[in-house]
């Protein structure tokens, strides 16, 4: 999930989404969910829970490692996700090819605070932000100044020059969407380092995204400005950007080496990857259902985002088992680079484009492989309405919360082209505790929960042929 870096100007439509949910609630709980529907549903999460396959095929992706762009891993999982589709009988599988970024760690992070008058010298447990420029070889050494806000920072103008910007502010643990938090904060670690360049910063670090107190930093995309000097930017886990708050409070100044040794390498090849099962009356009509294929090099990428492509997999391959045969072609997409380049969502809207492809919908699963609650759905009011209205049909399992939201940053491009988009929405509490870490693992990821997200995932890809 998401850099999603897009996420934060979703926030404007906050006040909408809560005039429109006013308007349609009373109709979306009235609205009878239809039987045939309700046994279907009711057959595909019975095949999702007694033999369902998500969970096996998310071990097989995890056992490759982390799937950065332009790493072998990830090319890996390319050749993996090919002969999973074609092993379950999809059909037309192909690999769709997309030039992506190659960013590489690299065997070197490390801070340290320098020589304080309470502490001494202490190690903080820092990583590389996606993207970041390395120090010079010795590190860079300066005294920390702390901020809240842009705005913050703005106001300290040339105190700040020549200092450590450190950005340290939270995700708001009083929000019930933790998705929202993240959004509050994100910006810090997207924007940081071009902001503390204005005021003549040498290095950004930034709290990570994580309502955690723990010593785990988490990473994620950030980006540069060719107007303002390119500065090294790392995260700071929440433990440490709490020590490190503290001791200001203390001492007058307080000093801080970092040291990186990440660089971007030139563009790599890869691909996404393609398989469907093919419409029975409507072979010409395209439901998209996907997740992102490559993850960031810090754990394994088991929730974020290899739960979603085995989801959407498993979700094309339930319907199969079941004998059910949509109306429009159901076509899965494993999208390359999402995290932080989105190459291979608008490779594809750009083939949709171009092919002038009939496409009805598309739906994607990026928040994680917790047990699903619902949908979000961006689209024109009537689509919504309708979609909304088929709540019924998921009540049995609990995923009957389906409400107008985001879709998810791969389809984002596909919404441009007045596509409906559809975003799988799961129980989020947990998940940025492991998100962009070495928290995600497949030991974090519950087998049944996994299964049911792919079981709605199906039931609302055939629902969208049949229907929509």
């Amino acid at each position: 999930m998401l850099t999603r870096s897009a996420l934060p100007r979703y926030g404007l439509l906050v006040l909408f989404v809560f005039l429109l949910l006013n308007t349609s609630s009373a109709q979306n709980q009235s609205a009878p969910a239809t039987p045939a529907y309700e046994e279907v549903a009711k057959q595909v999460v019975n095949a999702s829970l007694k033999d369902g396959r998500a969970y096996e095929m998310l071990q097989a992706l995890t056992s490759l490692g982390p799937r950065l762009s332009g790493s072998p891993q990830a090319a890996a999982a390319v050749e993996l996700t090919r002969q999973i589709m074609e092993q379950n009988g999809f059909a037309h599988v192909r690999l769709q090819p997309v030039m992506v970024p190659h960013w590489v760690r690299g065997p070197v992070e490390e801070a340290a605070i320098i020589n304080s008058a309470t502490l001494g010298s202490v190690p903080l447990t820092v990583c590389a932000l996606g993207g970041s420029i390395a120090t010079p070889p010795g590190g860079v050494v300066a005294e920390i100044v702390e901020v809240k806000s842009f705005q913050q920072l703005q106001m300290l103008g040339k105190k700040a020059a020549g200092k450590i910007i450190f950005f340290n502010r939270p995700m708001d643990p009083g929000l019930l969407d933790t998705f929202a938090s993240y959004g509050g904060a994100v910006e810090q670690r997207g924007d940081g380092a071009v902001e503390a360049a204005k005021v003549g910063g040498v290095a950004a670090l930034v709290r990570s995204m994580t309502t955690q107190l723990d010593d785990v930093p988490h990473t994620g995309s950030m980006h540069y400005d060719d107007k303002v000097a390119k500065l090294p930017a790392a995260a700071i886990s929440t433990l440490d950007a709490n020590l490190l708050s503290q001791l200001l409070q203390q001492e007058a100044k307080v000093t801080v080496r970092l040291r990186l040794t990440c660089e971007t390498w030139p563009d790599a090849p890869s691909a996404n990857v393609l398989g469907e099962l093919v419409g029975s009356e409507k072979p010409e009509e395209i439901i998209v259902i996907g997740g992102h294929l490559d993850s960031w090099d810090k754990g394994t990428g088991a929730h974020d985002d290899g739960a979603g492509c085995v989801q959407a997999i498993e979700a094309v391959r339930l319907l199969s088992v079941c004998g059910l045969k949509p109306k429009r072609t159901i076509r899965a997409v494993m999208f390359m680079n999402e995290e932080n380049g989105l190459r291979g969502g608008e490779a594809y809207a750009r083939e949709v484009a171009e092919q002038k492809t009939r496409h009805i919908a598309a739906l994607e699963s990026d928040r994680g492989g917790f047990a699903p609650c619902g949908f979000g759905v961006m689209a024109d009011s009537l689509t919504t309405r309708k979609i909304l209205s088929w709540h019924g049909v998921f009540a049995f399992f609990g995923a009957d919360r389906i409400l107008p939201g985001f879709g998810g940053v791969d389809i984002l491009p596909l919404s441009r082209q007045g596509i409906p988009v559809i975003g799988l929405v799961p129980e989020a509490q947990r998940y940025f505790d492991y998100h962009h870490s070495d928290n995600d693992t497949i030991d974090k990821v519950n087998d049944r929960e996994l299964e049911l997200g792919a079981a709605a995932m199906g039931i609302m890809a055939y629902l969208i042929s049949e229907e929509l």
